[in-house]
């Protein structure tokens, strides 16, 4: 299969140049990032609930995360000032194509009763962003070795400065957007 890089050089430069009529090759939008991130609550309660995350990330994204603490404390969520809440990881690059890849074309079809995702979860400013209910549609993650089914927020950010640029960016990569 070739690599996302070389697709994207290849054919969605030259469709988004002729779609939005850019006089330059630089006003192409492009992804510049993947934001993958986990909230925990009950890690406030038990510590090793952070580690189980962090594997499991780690495994599907093939990057170290980094672990997000509380800014600052809430007594009504018992929760205070340092407490790892989350994790989160970056991914740019090469990574991040191969995180693409997979998610376009190996692990959202896995779904039941896929249909596509949603297009309209744009911020706006060309960024989509969506939710995974569980963390078990990756096929690195086995389902006998997970303490918990989780979810996880994964956000899409690109150069695109409109919700517009951006669908048709992700689309063109292979976004599997629910018609």
């Amino acid at each position: 299969m070739a690599r996302m890089k070389d697709f994207y050089k290849s054919e969605v430069a030259p469709a988004l140049m002729e779609k939005f009529g850019y006089k330059s090759v630089m006003q192409i939008p492009k992804l510049d990032k993947i934001v993958i991130n986990v909230g925990c609550g009950e890690a406030k309660d038990n510590s090793k609930v952070v580690d189980a995350i962090v594997k499991d990330i780690e495994t599907i994204t093939g990057q170290h995360p980094t672990i997000c603490h509380a800014r600052k404390s809430v007594a009504n969520f018992k929760l205070r000032e340092g407490v790892p809440i989350g994790v989160k990881v970056t991914l740019r690059g090469e990574r991040m194509y191969e995180f693409l890849d997979r998610l376009f074309n190996v692990a959202l079809p896995r779904v039941r009763d896929f249909r596509g995702i949603n297009a309209n979860a744009f911020d706006g400013r060309g960024n989509y962003n969506m939710g995974l209910k569980e963390q078990l549609i990756f096929p690195e993650i086995e389902f006998d070795k997970i303490d918990k089914v989780r979810g996880m927020d994964i956000c899409f950010v690109t150069t695109a400065t409109t919700d517009e640029e951006g669908r048709e960016l992700l689309k063109l990569m292979g976004a599997p957007f629910a018609k």
